[in-house]
């Protein structure tokens, strides 16, 4: 008996992380601030060096926008959106982001091989690893261990983020230092074949 009672405890756990603690209907309300940079949805950002939320995790969205709003990850142009929201509504702006679809980019021809060389397979000589193991081979992240989608993400914005993870620009958070890790080994036309064939990624 106690074990059934823990198998359905268990089961009960882990239905809900999988399918997260926000409410998106709650969070589309808070939304509407977000559009002005992020596109409707999150997923037509005004420029390409600001990220497509659209369907990255709610997980690793929650995550990235505690850290936002408690000034650990500093992001300019998102000083003061978050003052006034509550954990919940947080919560519940992951939730409505990580159920809008993100589209895909037409990736530059020229760079495909290289980078799916490197998402695939990685770079045995300089030690990357394959971003497939973490992210999906079809780039579509790990909602458990809250590893972003990347597959249709702006190739300006993995660009900028994996300069700043190699720089020691971005170091917080739970998966910070192996992004850092992966980073540090990475050359800059490797980072800009790897995040040219993302953008393309479904």
């Amino acid at each position: 008996m106690k074990k059934l009672i823990a198998g359905v405890v268990l089961g009960v756990g882990l239905t809900a992380m999988a399918h997260g603690a926000g409410d998106p209907e709650a969070g589309e309300a808070n939304a509407a601030v977000c559009a002005s940079c992020h596109g409707e949805g999150g997923a037509k950002p005004i420029m390409g060096a600001y990220p497509k939320l659209s369907g990255l995790g709610e997980k690793y969205l929650y995550r990235q926008l505690v850290a936002i709003k408690e000034g650990d990850r500093q992001i300019a142009e998102m000083t003061g959106l978050l003052d006034n929201m509550s954990d919940d509504d947080l919560q519940d702006l992951a939730a409505y982001f990580d159920e809008q679809n993100m589209g895909v980019q037409q990736a530059n021809p020229d760079l495909i091989d290289e980078g799916a060389a490197l998402y695939r397979g990685g770079n045995l000589a300089s030690g990357v690893p394959a971003c497939a193991g973490c992210h999906n081979p079809q780039g579509k992240g790990n909602e458990p261990a809250g590893y972003p989608r990347l597959g249709g993400q702006n190739a300006d914005y993995v660009t900028k983020q994996l300069k700043a993870y190699r720089d020691g620009e971005r170091n917080t958070g739970q998966n910070a230092a192996i992004m850092m890790d992966v980073a540090a080994k990475l050359t800059d036309s490797e980072i800009e074949a790897v995040a040219n064939y993302i953008s393309g990624l479904n």
